[in-house]
């Protein structure tokens, strides 16, 4: 069984589908969860990652994790899932981690507890995800516009659901162990191409228009810490080489490339028309 953390978000929820597909047996765990968010047959169990001691309900007969970095503690988290009998965690941590490691402390101390652990265990490195264009789907609704900043600045923002799939064959499949794969698209694309494509997706114009930095800080710092902000900016604004670089990664677990913007706005115009 498979228990996977994080199971109402944009990775999670695609990763449950996609293991039940397989015939597997699945546990769904959100902190706010019930029957009426998974397929038939998952069994959804409502938890926090913020408190391991009440994870034990959750990770009942699992054989394998898949884990957020969620929370302060994820030593309790590891010994709980090793006293479940947990034998493999796939971690879905950060590129930060590799590229920016004093900001992304938070993650790189879940990957050292999840590699300390004795758990067999891959590390999932995401870069930027297309599902962050969420934030533009009330704007674009209401008004056609698209508001960030560093309009030219491209980076290979990756499709939750090829990170989902990424997940779902690491957790099913030998070889991966002790792997740390980053995950991107197949191409760097700049906020002034991605509202392009949601525009293409919904056959209507999408007015960009770019923030300053400094308005870029006020918004996100209403829910993101400074360290973060300050971080989140500097990977948008100033990307280092290796975060515009194209990893092969997903398509060297799923032999596949990985899926381009466009095709995520494809999916998903419902959310912005």
């Amino acid at each position: 069984m498979i228990v996977v953390t994080g199971a109402t978000g944009n990775v999670g929820r695609a990763l449950v589908r996609m293991l039940v597909a397989s015939g597997e047996e699945v546990t769904a765990v959100a902190r706010r969860i019930g029957p009426d968010d998974v397929p038939d047959g998952v069994r959804a169990v409502a938890a926090d990652l913020g408190e391991p001691g009440g994870l034990a309900p959750a990770l009942a007969g699992a054989d394998a994790l898949f884990l957020l970095v969620a929370g302060e503690d994820p030593g309790g988290i590891m010994k709980e899932a090793a006293g479940a009998g947990v034998g493999r965690v796939v971690l879905l941590s950060s590129q930060g981690v590799g590229t920016r490691p004093g900001v992304y402390a938070h993650a790189a101390g879940f990957e050292a507890a999840v590699a300390g652990s004795g758990r067999r265990y891959t590390v999932l490195r995401s870069g930027g995800m297309a599902s962050n264009a969420f934030a533009w789907a009330e704007p674009v609704r209401l008004h056609r516009t698209a508001a960030a900043p560093f309009a030219e600045v491209g980076l290979p923002f990756v499709d939750p659901d090829d990170v989902a799939a990424v997940a779902a064959a690491v957790l099913r499949e030998d070889g991966h162990d002790g792997a740390v794969y980053v995950l991107t698209g197949p191409e760097p694309t700049t906020p002034r191409q991605r509202a392009a494509a949601i525009a293409g997706a919904i056959g209507e114009p999408v007015a960009f228009t770019e923030q300053s930095r400094a308005q870029a800080h006020a918004l996100m710092s209403g829910f993101m810490p400074a360290p973060v902000v300050e971080g989140t900016l500097a990977i948008l604004g100033e990307p280092t080489e290796e975060e515009q670089r194209v990893s092969r990664d997903v398509e060297r677990v799923l032999g596949r490339a990985a899926a381009p913007f466009a095709a995520w706005a494809v999916r998903n115009a419902g959310a912005f028309r």
